[in-house]
Order: C-alpha cells, then structure tokens, then sequence
C-alpha cells in the first residue's frame, strides 16, 4: 500500500486528486494539507510514501519547502503538481530528485497514469536486491519498449495517435475495447483497432477474448506487462 499525502491550497483541487486516487487499487491518503506548515505537520504525524505538492501556496513555495521535506522526512518521494510553468520551478524540482512534475490542469486519465506507473517503479526497486542497466533504462524511462521512431511505422500509424493509445491502455487495468479506445481517443471503432492490433502484432499489448451481456465475443486489450 502506497500512502499519499496531498498539499494543495485549492480545496476543491485536492478533493478531485482524493477522489481519482480512491479509484486506484494500492494507494491510500493519509491526510491533506493547506499550506507549507500544514505540510510539515502532516508529514510529522503519519508516515508517507508520495507527497503530491503545489508551488504556489499561500505561505511558501513548495519547492522552497522541499529542502526541509527532504531533511526532516528523507524517505518520502514527492510530486510536484502546479500551475507554475517558470523553467527555474522545473529546474529546482528536478534538482531535489523529485519523482514526477505535472502542469495543471491534470486530466485524470494523466493523473492515474503517472500514479500507476509511479507505483509499478516502485514495486521494481522494492522487488530487486541488485540493479542492471536494463532496469535503470526503465526507471529514467528509458526502456526499449518505446514507440518507433516515425519513419519505422508502417503506413497508416501515426507515432502520436499511438502514444496516445498506450497511454489510454496503461491506465485502464481491466484493458478496453475499440471502441472503448476509440471513445478515449476520440477516433473511429476501427482506426482504434487498427492501433490495437499493431501493439498486439509488436507484443506491446495483448488481446483477450471477453463474453458480453448478449454472449457477442469481444475482443479486450491490455498493455503488456514490462
């Protein structure tokens, strides 16, 4: 279980990070916070495993906050989730080792996917005594399971529209069908197939044959695990 803690100004904001991260199976809120004082406090009073932290609070910036975070609660990994678009934000955040950096406004299919993928990372380095370079490519985001390059797809795969299908597939873990997918990426039934199809064809993904109400078989896809 993953415990959470949320540090976000905006009620409103962090009731919609609270009801997304309730949706996910192994995450679990410990508490919200207001403001940098608050933050501290929480982070003091039950252990966290993520800190999802705004810049612009009312008493301090976060990333102004996260030298204490790390010096008081060094175990703790966070992720910066702002409004702030200023380059030297990004380039404090990333010298802290922060684990992710997200712009709102976050669309929530975003929010699950860096969660989930923040989640399989984790239960990586837990899993593991020892590292290879295989693993770390993986971590930094650099596994080869990546999207060909342009000139490498075959005609009629966009490199875009197929990012945008692995992401849909990565967040979904009961795996979606064309149309589904076709809804998510509001493309047509068949040209989410077709995506679909060639994932399944690279072993980027697999398909599952799935009964319906009226005993119609469907086809299902599932981002194939790393």
């Amino acid at each position: 279980m993953i415990h959470i803690a949320i540090a976000e100004d905006d009620f409103r904001v962090a009731q919609i990070h609270e009801r997304l991260i309730k949706q996910l199976d192994g995450f679990k809120i410990i508490g919200k916070a207001a403001n940098a004082k608050e933050t501290l406090a929480l982070l003091k009073e039950h252990k966290a495993d993520l800190l999802l932290l705004d810049i612009y609070m009312p008493d301090e910036l976060g990333t102004a906050l996260i030298p204490d975070i790390r010096s008081q609660f060094p175990e703790v990994d966070i992720m910066i989730i702002t409004a702030a678009t200023e380059t030297r934000h990004l380039q404090e955040a990333l010298r802290a080792g922060i684990a992710h950096y997200l712009i709102k406004p976050v669309t929530a299919d975003k929010f699950r996917q860096v969660l989930l993928q923040y989640k399989e990372k984790r239960k990586l380095l837990m899993s593991q005594p020892e590292v290879s370079q295989s693993m770390i490519d993986h971590i930094f985001g650099n596994s080869v399971k990546t999207a060909l390059p342009a000139e490498d797809l075959p005609t009629g795969i966009n490199s875009i529209t197929l990012r945008k299908i692995k992401e849909a597939l990565q967040t979904a873990s009961e795996g979606l069908t064309a149309e589904e997918l076709g809804e998510k990426m509001g493309a047509s039934r068949t040209t989410a197939r077709r995506y679909a199809e060639y994932l399944v064809s690279k072993e980027e993904a697999r398909a599952e044959l799935e009964y319906g109400i009226i005993g119609r078989p469907e086809r299902k896809y599932y981002l194939a695990a790393d």
